[in-house]
């Protein structure tokens, strides 16, 4: 081999984009003044696509593989540089690297609530958030659209577009389902592929991209409208929410009347059973018109006067309660539909009995 053979040989170049990051779209390939010499290597690696651009025009593309650069494997270049007999001397391109592989754990969500019309809520807001993957599918509509002249073309550059989009996606998709918010969930999976594919008629033709992958993680309402569905579903756990009140209430004052010296709080809580119990009973009143039935034998409903206020109704165990741990004296005025009048206590024959002295002790066996 002579000396100019080996001199020749020195100036091939290689050309290749060795690429280590995750989130890397596009590379441009640094030449000094964009010199490629007759004969130069071109590695293209697996996940990857080589464009040339030569005078603003996109000119030879190539799959992964490796080449020797020349007239024949050129032949949009060769055209647009004028080449009739093939090249000898250097010429000016540029090289772009572009990446087809899937770029994954990129993340979607709706920036602002979404207001939909609910079948078992009304209007409500929804906001959503998932997980996508992105690879390009068409190298030079996506060159031509997105990267320009970038050196380096990172996801993060087109993230916030897609995100975008899909959010936007979302809320066409979401409101043509017409499913209620408390069936969305059964409905991720659907719900999923059919946004991926309203996704990738925006970004396929227009950027070159395609979404592999597209996934609904979590639909969510408003955090008051989850304390109230929450609150419901308590509610039906306990059923029948007057009883429940009752029983809560004739607890608490048998409580109290097992400790008779519980001071001030304790006639708080009195008065606060006594007002919850009178709340359950306004929510029980009769629709207007309407003649309540009276109370069955042994069901009389009581009213006590206490602070000068109308607490109650209560029933024959609970107000027995009360006057076993003093909070309702023999003075303290009560009122029934039976007795029609208020009337001390201690007077009421039904209750004269609880103010009776205690028997006392057992003599000793």
């Amino acid at each position: 081999m002579g000396i100019f053979d080996k001199l020749r040989n020195e100036l091939i170049d290689i050309i290749e984009w060795v690429d280590d990051s995750r989130h890397s779209i596009a590379w441009r390939f640094p030449r000094y003044q964009n010199e490629i010499k007759n004969g130069a290597q071109l590695i293209v690696r697996p996940g990857q696509v080589a464009v040339f651009v030569l005078n603003g025009q996109l000119a030879d593309s190539f799959e992964p593989g490796h080449y020797t650069l020349k007239t024949d494997n050129l032949p949009i270049l060769s055209t647009i540089a004028g080449w009739k007999y093939g090249f000898n001397s250097p010429f000016k391109a540029e090289v772009y690297f572009v990446s087809t592989k899937q770029i994954t754990d990129l993340k979607w969500g709706t920036p602002n609530p979404i207001m939909l019309r609910d079948a078992d809520f009304g209007p409500i807001r929804l906001r959503a958030f998932g997980t996508y993957t992105m690879k390009a599918v068409d190298p030079k509509a996506l060159l031509k659209e997105l990267i320009g002249t970038d050196s380096r073309f990172e996801v993060d550059e087109i993230n916030e577009l897609l995100r975008a989009i899909v959010a936007s996606a979302f809320a066409d998709l979401i409101g043509a389902s017409k499913i209620s918010a408390l069936d969305l969930a059964a409905n991720y999976r659907n719900l999923s592929e059919q946004l991926r594919k309203m996704v990738v008629e925006r970004v396929d033709d227009e950027y070159g991209l395609d979404i592999p992958q597209l996934y609904i993680v979590n639909v969510s309402l408003p955090e008051e409208v989850e304390k109230a569905l929450d609150a419901r579903s308590s509610m039906g756990v306990i059923g029948d929410m007057n009883k429940y009140q009752q029983f809560q209430m004739g607890k608490a004052m048998t409580i109290a009347a097992e400790n008779p010296g519980g001071g001030a709080s304790e006639g708080m809580g009195l008065g606060m059973g006594f007002a919850m119990a009178n709340r359950m009973a306004q929510g029980v009143q009769p629709a207007a018109g309407g003649a309540a039935p009276p109370p069955l034998p042994g069901q009389e409903m009581w009213h006590v006067a206490m602070n000068g206020q109308s607490e109650g109704p209560y029933d024959g165990p609970q107000l027995l309660a009360g006057i076993r741990g003093g909070k309702v004296t023999a003075q303290t005025l009560v009122w029934s539909p039976a007795i029609g009048n208020w009337t001390p206590a201690g007077q009421v024959p039904a209750l004269a009995g609880a103010f009776a002295a205690a028997p006392p002790p057992l003599p000793p066996q």
